[in-house]
């Protein structure tokens, strides 16, 4: 902070000291082509809300992408990385406010400050700047719809903000000049707030619009968490009526799409193909996340989805045959040379799934389309495909083994290299990168099957588990599950099913906070029997519980091959503020999340929040 202090100082004597210049020096020039000016027309407005959509990329595209950090703090998936010390495994030490908390190499927990206040910008641009264009009457519900679109994208990102860090500083309007006074507003008091705007952003936007865009019923689907979150439960089932009841949308329980004619596939398949994710026949998008070649994806690399979601079961050595052999390579100039890589995607392993997400939550799933052969990969669906077996060795193009007759393991890295994965959600053809990692290809933002579920979560919390069971059934009938009973419903089981649906995703970790809240708000037990508070939130809380019961690699505390051992807390249900936000923020406070470095420097936060902040 001197440093910077000194460098600033220096910056204004030097401009104090300037000697003669020409006149035309002082005029101010911009320094990027936005000025206010540019937000004078409908298009400037509109350029605003194309940078909130186009940010939305970054949380699930490009090499080590934020939505992994969001999975690994969760019961899904752990950082699979084995082969160096500083990803996100041991985080009772590693996750600190002053640590690397935005790399690749690292996580991705500032991602989430930083991308969530740029979001906030963005749209703080079109809310601060609406009145600027000449509105005509005709004109005027083009003036709604865009304001409408801002707020729900403001309202998305401190979504994201209050359950990833809690407390955060609200920021309601385009900043003109360098603030350092912020302080951090109550977490309830924010979603209080957008509630109100994503109401009113509901009547204002349609959703005759491209799906990349804002629509009616995505505004809808966020308010359902919203409410939900602030214990507003029959608004919550109103809000998801809304889009399931009131809407052009519709579970996909046909097929469609590319593949529609190929007997081997169904509608599972055909949902997640990305070619398929943008086509007026699909009306369970709510909305898209584009990325299509040549429209500004090149930048990524393509998706990278598989490189960071399946396992390294090329790594050097680290798969064997019974004999000893190397038994996976990934190219080779044998004519007949089986190149997987090219037929399931070459991964790092970076997103490790749990036991619990790739066997527990299946075991009594029935024929459930969504862990069925041809979609879902388990390990030994692959084939042994070094050329080189063929000189030696009966196992060329059989089938991998985990073990040898004796028991021993045939695999040198069990947490990177083995482990079943979603094919039919991960796979995108790649025609960037050699070995494929994942080319350029649609995502969904929200679909209308998390609807259902969350409409599910309301009535579970309202006691109506008849309907929430209804709701669950609509989504596992599609899949070919059997129906979940009424009496089977809890808030454990509607979490399994949301990890059998939305896999890589949702932000499971978001989502697993905002659950906790709602437990420890309410006084509800949990289907574990126990109760929580708000008053020990980061001490005793469903998040930690939860994970610890689910997730095998926290909960036995595994040791990589590295020699890194896995570890968590229950004040890691948020994240820490990253330290560099609170050392610049020099005349105010925000406020540090127990569990980490000063929280003991922490003040009341606002409980209220003025039209003009």
């Amino acid at each position: 902070m001197n440093n910077k202090l000194k460098l600033l100082s220096l910056a204004v004597l030097l401009l104090l000291s300037t000697g003669s210049c020409k006149k035309e020096w002082l005029q101010p020039e911009p320094l990027s082509i936005y000025t206010p000016e540019s937000y004078n027309t409908i298009e400037g407005l509109q350029a605003a809300l194309t940078a909130c959509e186009r940010n939305l990329w970054y949380q699930y595209f490009g090499d080590g992408a934020p939505i992994i950090t969001q999975e690994i703090f969760s019961d899904v998936a752990v950082e699979g990385t084995t082969d160096k010390s500083g990803p996100a495994q041991d985080l009772n030490l590693l996750i600190t406010p002053d640590a690397q908390l935005n790399s690749t190499d690292f996580n991705r927990i500032g991602w989430y400050w930083i991308e969530g206040y740029a979001g906030i910008k963005y749209a703080n641009t079109v809310i601060t700047y609406i009145d600027r264009p000449a509105w005509t009457d005709a004109q005027k519900p083009i003036r709604s719809a865009l304001l409408g679109a801002a707020y729900f994208h403001r309202a998305l990102r401190y979504y994201w903000l209050v359950n990833c860090f809690g407390d955060v500083p609200w920021i309601g309007h385009l900043l003109e000049v360098p603030r350092f006074d912020f302080v951090s507003t109550k977490r309830e008091v924010i979603l209080e707030k957008i509630k109100k705007d994503l109401e009113q952003a509901q009547q204002w936007v349609s959703d005759n619009v491209n799906k990349g865009q804002v629509t009616k019923g995505v505004i809808g689907h966020l308010l359902t968490k919203v409410n939900l979150e602030l214990g507003k439960f029959d608004d919550a089932i109103a809000s998801a009526n809304s889009v399931i009841n009131g809407g052009p949308y519709a579970l996909m329980t046909t097929r469609f799409g590319k593949d529609a004619a190929n007997a081997t596939k169904n509608v599972i398949w055909d949902l997640h193909q990305w070619e398929n994710k943008a086509l007026a026949a699909n009306k369970e998008a709510l909305m898209l996340i584009i990325n299509r070649p040549n429209q500004g994806a090149a930048s990524f690399g393509g998706t990278q989805i598989m490189r960071q979601t399946v396992p390294f079961y090329s790594q050097n050595n680290a798969i064997k045959t019974p004999t000893g052999k190397v038994g996976i390579v990934e190219s080779s100039t044998d004519p007949t040379f089986v190149n997987l890589p090219q037929i399931y995607g070459r991964g790092i392993g970076r997103c490790r799934p749990t036991w619990y997400s790739t066997n527990t939550i299946w075991e009594n799933s029935g024929a459930d389309l969504r862990h069925a052969k041809g979609n879902w990969m388990n390990m030994e669906d692959l084939v042994y495909n070094n050329p080189a077996l063929k000189t030696g060795d009966t196992n060329y193009l059989k089938p991998l083994q985990f073990r040898k007759s004796d028991g021993s393991l045939l695999c040198g890295d069990t947490i990177r290299s083995w482990f079943g994965w979603p094919h039919y959600k991960l796979y995108i053809a790649d025609a960037i990168n050699n070995p494929p990692r994942g080319g350029d290809g649609d995502w969904y933002l929200f679909r209308l099957a998390e609807t259902y579920l969350l409409r599910a979560e309301a009535y579970f919390w309202k006691g109506n588990l008849a309907s929430a069971a209804t709701d669950i059934n609509a989504v596992r009938r599609r899949a070919g599950a059997p129906d979940m009973l009424a009496s089977e419903v809890n808030i454990g089981t509607i979490l399994d099913e949301r990890a059998r649906e939305l896999y890589y995703e949702e932000p499971r970790k978001i989502e697993l906070t905002r659950i906790s809240y709602i437990l420890a708000a309410t006084g509800m037990p949990a289907y574990n029997g126990k109760t929580y508070s708000l008053n020990n939130f980061s001490d005793v809380n469903f998040f930690y519980d939860r994970i610890m019961e689910k997730n095998n690699f926290y909960n036995k505390g595994v040791i990589t091959n590295h020699g890194d051992r896995y570890t968590m807390s229950p004040y890691h249900v948020l994240f820490p503020v990253p330290q560099d936000a609170i050392n610049a923020n020099i005349y105010g406070v925000i406020n540090q999340n127990k569990g980490y470095n000063g929280y003991s420097n922490n003040i009341p936060p606002k409980t209220e929040i003025k039209d003009d902040e």
